[in-house]
């Protein structure tokens, strides 16, 4: 017969956490062991389509495996345990992000994001609670002050450690955060940032460490595919070798200083056909806050991201990708 302490002893093991993020010297460990997210932003829409499924999973994983990705960040929760086994199989993590209003589907404003953490947060394919998508954007979501948006931040910030002290939180910010929105913010554990500036993302270094010492992530870098306008060395039109040269500065860029970074994130895995027009076509424009950055047109062509085509065909930039992070390893 068992004691009653066995019995506890039992139940702790099998409630436990079966996996511990920390950060350790601006060195993001998992269960202790240095990591390193060589990222990708994944957010699936088959043609024709407007809304997010996993339909192409098992390819999309196969590829992601080939290239050396062995992160990636969602933009909305992933409520179906078999997709997040799956990541769990091909050994990728996944950084789940929070929206703020998401018509009570596990978001911030109805505090249903704590629901799906409760549900979720014994998973060891998640690595990373982010909140956000450089918010910072659009204060008018926020009657007219981005410091409603911060407050709300530190707020849910703190409920999830308390909730899940096993990860850390994140935010994925618009480029460098202000000091005001650190001061707000405090208890952020890590700064995600989508930069896009030209091919030179490692300029956002020397800024960030005048402002703070926890360590950053680039929640998004990258380039799409589609010129529009032509300029000494790249046509008008559809072209993949300016992401491809492009990728390669960035990648390089960014890896060269991992010692300043714990990861970043490509947009993006897919063409979003979704975007820009009819989803069931390829269109070109879109939109984009802060676009000016985007090589080498200063123009996001939004449906043009993908390093993998709608049809899962390679760009010239998957190779570029793979070369990067299959030959990288973390000191």
């Amino acid at each position: 017969m068992k004691t009653f302490l066995q019995f506890l002893f039992l139940i702790f093991v099998v409630s436990a956490h079966s996996i511990e993020v920390t950060i350790s010297n601006n060195t993001l460990l998992v269960n202790n062991n240095p990591f390193y997210m060589k990222g990708i932003c994944y957010h699936p829409v088959e043609i024709g389509k407007t809304k997010r499924n996993f339909i192409n999973l098992e390819e999309d994983l196969s590829l992601m495996k080939e290239a050396g990705i062995n992160t990636v960040r969602v933009y909305e929760p992933i409520d179906d345990i078999a997709v997040l086994d799956q990541f769990k199989k091909a050994g990728i993590k996944v950084v789940i992000s929070f929206g703020y209003n998401q018509q009570g589907k596990f978001d911030i404003v109805s505090g249903t994001f704590i629901n799906y953490i409760r549900k979720y947060k014994n998973h060891d394919a998640i690595l990373m609670w982010e909140l956000g998508n450089e918010y910072n954007y659009n204060p008018q979501w926020f009657s007219g002050d981005i410091n409603n948006w911060y407050k709300s931040m530190e707020l849910v910030s703190q409920i999830i450690q308390i909730e899940d002290p096993s990860r850390l939180v994140s935010s994925a910010h618009g480029d460098l955060p202000s000091k005001d929105a650190l001061k707000i913010a405090s208890s952020i554990n890590v700064w995600g940032m989508n930069v896009y500036r030209w091919d030179e993302p490692a300029s956002i270094f020397e800024e960030w460490e005048k402002l703070s010492k926890k360590p950053m992530y680039f929640a998004e870098i990258g380039a799409d595919s589609f010129m529009t306008k032509s300029t000494s060395k790249y046509n008008k039109g559809e072209n993949q070798q300016a992401q491809a040269d492009a990728n390669k500065k960035i990648i390089s860029d960014v890896l060269n200083n991992s010692d300043k970074n714990i990861g970043s994130f490509i947009f993006q895995f897919t063409d979003g056909l979704w975007k820009a027009g009819n989803p069931s076509e390829q269109d070109t424009g879109g939109s984009a806050p802060n676009s000016d950055g985007t090589p080498y047109d200063g123009t996001a062509n939004e449906e043009y991201w993908g390093i993998v085509d709608i049809n899962r065909n390679k760009k010239i930039t998957f190779d570029v990708i793979k070369n990067s992070y299959t030959n990288f390893e973390i000191n």
